[in-house]
C-alpha cells in the first residue's frame, strides 16, 4: 500500500505579506489622489512652494550711452531631436517640441560719437551728426511665453533624470530658440527701423532747442 506524497504548500512569510499589503495600500492611495477618486486628499497632501532665496547682490554698475530705438518680438518653434547610434529611440534618445518667445532690441551707441562727428554752424541754426550704424542686442527669452509642448525621452534618459540635479532641463532647446530668434532679428530690418527712430528723436530734440536744419547720417 502506497501512501500519497503530500506536496508541501509554499507559504509566503509573514513579513512579505505585510510589505505586499503596504505597497498595495500605497498604490491605491496615490491612484485615488491622482484620479480624484478620494475627495479632499489633494488638498490634504498638496504641495506648497516657499521662496527662501537670499537677497540679490549688486555686482557692478555700468553707465549706458546707447539709445534703444526699436524692439522686436519674435516666436520660434524648436523641434530638437537627439539620437544615439545603434540604439532605438525608445532606449536612448530624446525629442522636444518647444515654443520660444523673446525680444531683441536695436540700439545706436551714442557713446561712440566724437567731437568731429557733430558739426554746428556759427548761428546755431544747422546741425550735422555722423552716428554709428545701429546694432542688435542679445536676444532675451521670455519665460512667461516660452514653454515645452511635448517631450519624448528614451528609457535610459528617464533613468538618468532620477539621478540628475536638473531633471528635464530645457537648456538645450532654449539655446536653440535664442539662436533662431537672433537670426530672425538680423533679417527683420530692425536696425534700419532703429536708425529711423533715432533720426526722428534727434531731429525733434534739436529743433526744440532752436535748430532749423538737422542732418543725421550713419557712417560708422
Amino acid at each position: 500500500m502506497t501512501t500519497p506524497i503530500r506536496r508541501m504548500s509554499r507559504r509566503m512569510p509573514g513579513w512579505s505579506k505585510a510589505v505586499t499589503a503596504v505597497v498595495l495600500v500605497l498604490v491605491v492611495f496615490f491612484a485615488g489622489i491622482r484620479l480624484s477618486v478620494l475627495p479632499g486628499l489633494k488638498d490634504l497632501f498638496g504641495t506648497e512652494t516657499h521662496d527662501r532665496s537670499g537677497p540679490a547682490l549688486l555686482q557692478s554698475i555700468q553707465d549706458m550711452s546707447r539709445y534703444d530705438a526699436a524692439s522686436g518680438n519674435f516666436q520660434v518653434v524648436v523641434d530638437l531631436e537627439k539620437d544615439t547610434k545603434y540604439l532605438p529611440d525608445a532606449i536612448r534618445g530624446s525629442r522636444t517640441l518647444y515654443i520660444g518667445a523673446g525680444t531683441v532690441d536695436a540700439y545706436v551707441d551714442l557713446g561712440k560719437v566724437g567731437e568731429d562727428d557733430v558739426t554746428v554752424n556759427d548761428d546755431r541754426t544747422s546741425a550735422t551728426l555722423h552716428l554709428p550704424h545701429a546694432a542688435l542686442g542679445k536676444p532675451a527669452l521670455d519665460p512667461d511665453r516660452s514653454y515645452a509642448v511635448s517631450k519624448q525621452r528614451g528609457l535610459l534618459d528617464r533613468l538618468g533624470d532620477l539621478f540628475s540635479d536638473n531633471p528635464n532641463s530645457e537648456q538645450a532647446v532654449q539655446k536653440v530658440a535664442v539662436k533662431h530668434i537672433g537670426e530672425a532679428a538680423e533679417d527683420s530690418g530692425l536696425t534700419k527701423r532703429a536708425e529711423t527712430n533715432t533720426t526722428d528723436m534727434l531731429d525733434g530734440l534739436l529743433r526744440s532747442l532752436g535748430f532749423k536744419e538737422v542732418r543725421v547720417s550713419y557712417d560708422g
